[in-house]
């Protein structure tokens, strides 16, 4: 019988410890708080020996994993380094899962350092792209993109700021919005992460991608977004754009389709992803008190005013997150 250690975070613990247990069916085993994210998922690292393994924890009400079991199965099939789904249990929502390491790229990344990491990172976003069947997954359809871009307005400006758009604020904003959707549907459609960034690639022998769930297909520029406009880390324009010179080499040797006015399609993107990204950040805060996260909403005020700058398109709204934002 496995030992198992009497102080639990909560009933949900005690029951994944209980359950990983029996699967593993080692002892003893030694349990300790992996990482927890921004949803309603948690991890805790179970040990025996030289050997350990990942339990995930997904509450059924909140989380479904069986998206988590298929698309680490595609990433799998196409050589993309991903955690190996070792036994399941739906009706509860745990996995078990390989262990790829402790360290995630967010946190061994620096300037020193950035060119080596992510040109592998490159490698693996390209083969990504290239390789992982994106048929069957959700679109990332007109609906998707409106209705997160419509978390700023909600979120953020109304319970956030207190703030209701006018009239003449809510056409500026809307014809923002159908800008930004358009150049996303205009894009040529693959396998999108949808959070593809350093905190979600674990250093392990070489970079394994985690945190896929919600992969959809969709803007070939989406996930190389999230890669340099990052929620923790940002880094000099002419450092990102010397990298997201190398990818389009590399994109295109690879195959894969990119949009003509390839630059604008990523800045349109990113403007896309910005807003959506500090609608998130309110609503973690005020939903699901994660307050965290709201501390990171300057860092894409940034990116939005920086972006938005070089587009006459965008003046409009510029004008009106500044009324009240002002400069970030």
């Amino acid at each position: 019988m496995n030992a198992i250690p009497g102080n639990f975070l909560d009933e949900r613990h005690a029951q994944a410890v209980r359950w990983a247990a029996a699967v593993i069916g080692r002892e003893p085993l030694e349990f300790s708080i992996a990482s927890a994210d921004a949803s309603f998922r948690r991890y805790f690292r179970a040990r025996s020996g030289e050997r350990s393994w990942i339990v995930m924890d997904a509450p059924p009400a909140q989380e479904d994993c069986r998206p988590f079991i298929e698309i680490a199965a595609r990433l799998r099939d196409a050589g993309v380094p991903a955690p190996e789904v070792q036994a399941e249990d739906l009706d509860n929502g745990f996995l078990l899962l390989t262990d790829l390491g402790a360290a995630t790229l967010l946190e061994i990344i620096d300037a020193d350092n950035a060119e080596r990491w992510f040109d592998e990172a490159l490698d693996v976003l390209v083969r990504m792209q290239a390789r992982v069947r994106s048929e069957g997954l959700p679109d990332y359809d007109r609906a998707l993109l409106m209705r997160e871009l419509a978390l700023y307005p909600d979120w953020y400006l109304a319970r956030h700021r207190g703030v209701e758009l006018s009239g003449d604020e809510r056409r500026t904003w809307d014809a923002a919005c159908e800008r930004l959707v358009q150049s996303a549907l205009a894009q040529p459609q693959v396998f999108v992460h949808r959070d593809f960034m350093p905190r979600n690639l674990m250093v392990a022998e070489g970079l394994a991608v985690i945190d896929f769930q919600d992969a959809v297909r969709g803007p070939v520029t989406y996930d190389l977004l999230s890669l340099f406009k990052d929620a923790f880390l940002s880094w000099p324009e002419e450092r990102v754009d010397a990298w997201v010179e190398e990818y389009r080499r590399r994109a295109q040797a690879a195959g894969l389709v990119l949009p003509e006015d390839f630059r604008r399609a990523f800045d349109w993107m990113g403007l896309q992803r910005h807003l959506k990204v500090i609608g998130i950040f309110a609503r973690l805060n005020y939903r699901d008190g994660k307050a965290k996260y709201l501390a990171e909403t300057p860092r894409f005020f940034r990116y939005v005013y920086d972006v938005g700058a070089k587009y006459e398109e965008f003046a409009g709204l510029l004008e009106l997150m500044r009324r009240y934002e002002g400069e970030r």
